[in-house]
């Protein structure tokens, strides 16, 4: 089976070669993409060296699925020539979420939606991952009404040029700057570009893409994205006001027994998520479980996890490996 990784040289594309190497997907050959400028470079997989190759170059060997993670410009591009050939693409940024005719997976959710007629697949924005993982099996119980979430997000989900910036100003350099502003002992409440309406890209994205997740749009939701001086993953900060009502300890015992979370709540000894401890985990941490007092049938939560890996890389992967183990390839 032939693996392409589009956006290899990336910092979602360096992540997604790692999680492919420590997972069990069987790759015969795997075929690096990236830039121009990266043609002909070599990338190390699996203790063997690979050569970048052109995009040109990896649709003529038409690889059985290309993961992306090169930019919605590039995604629309060249995503249906891909599939044009017969390969599957995962796609990583956020051209086709939202297209009606394009499926959008987190696979504990709804791969089951899957079919082999669907040659480009969306995979989530990564804040929507992490805050779905948790939200589905309390919608699936209590039936949500409203969900407010403000996010404490990590330098990475901008990339290297990001990450330099804050590393830069720790230091006490002058950075060629990502953001508008300093990152370093700041917040800035600017995640992606302002719309029409004054909330940012990433909020719509937080907006929107639950309910086509969930396929449930009975539900209200608003979002508040903000950019931390951190590198180990996004933090959420979710109030959920439920139809019906909930038990607490029965609320920790759904999200024990979900796959893919990991419940952190035991604040008497200081054990919640943190961003820290998620960096390089695939599970979704979940802690801070408590009630709204301000009003009946709500639930107050914190939401940890890795945005490069089930934030992104895991994810796509794991979507990867439901079309082999389902036979869609």
């Amino acid at each position: 089976m032939k693996v392409a990784v589009v956006g290899a040289t990336g910092m979602v594309g360096q992540v997604m070669l790692k999680v492919l190497e420590e997972r069990n997907l069987p790759i015969t050959e795997l075929i690096p993409v990236a830039s121009e400028r990266s043609v002909g470079k070599k990338i190390k997989f699996k203790d063997k060296e690979f050569t970048i190759v052109s995009m040109d170059d990896a649709i003529a060997v038409k690889p059985e699925i290309a993961i992306f993670s090169a930019g919605g410009g590039t995604s629309l591009e060249v995503a249906p020539k891909f599939a044009e050939v017969g390969t599957v693409v995962i796609d990583n940024s956020s051209a086709w979420r939202m297209d009606p005719t394009k499926k959008l997976v987190v696979p504990e959710i709804n791969a089951n939606v899957l079919t082999k007629e669907d040659k480009i697949i969306a995979n989530p924005n990564c804040s929507t991952i992490q805050l779905v993982m948790v939200l589905h099996p309390l919608n699936q119980k209590y039936d949500i009404k409203r969900v407010v979430v403000s996010t404490y997000q990590s330098v990475t989900g901008t990339g290297k040029a990001a990450v330099d910036q804050l590393n830069s100003e720790i230091k006490g350099e002058t950075p060629e700057k990502v953001y508008p502003y300093q990152i370093f002992k700041n917040a800035l409440p600017h995640c992606d570009v302002f719309a029409d309406d004054d909330y940012t890209k990433e909020e719509i994205k937080l907006m929107k893409e639950p309910k086509k997740i969930l396929g449930d749009d009975t539900f209200n939701l608003t979002a508040t994205a903000v950019r931390v001086p951190v590198q180990g993953g996004h933090s959420e900060s979710v109030n959920i006001e439920f139809e019906n009502e909930f038990d607490l300890e029965e609320v920790r015992k759904i999200l024990s027994e979900t796959p893919g979370v990991t419940l952190q709540d035991d604040v008497r000894n200081n054990e919640y998520p943190m961003p820290l401890y998620s960096e390089g985990k695939d599970d979704v941490f979940v802690g801070r479980i408590r009630r709204d007092l301000s009003q009946p049938k709500t639930l107050n939560l914190w939401i940890v996890a890795d945005n490069l890996r089930k934030g992104a890389a895991t994810n796509a992967v794991q979507i990867a490996e439901y079309l082999v183990e389902n036979n869609l390839v």
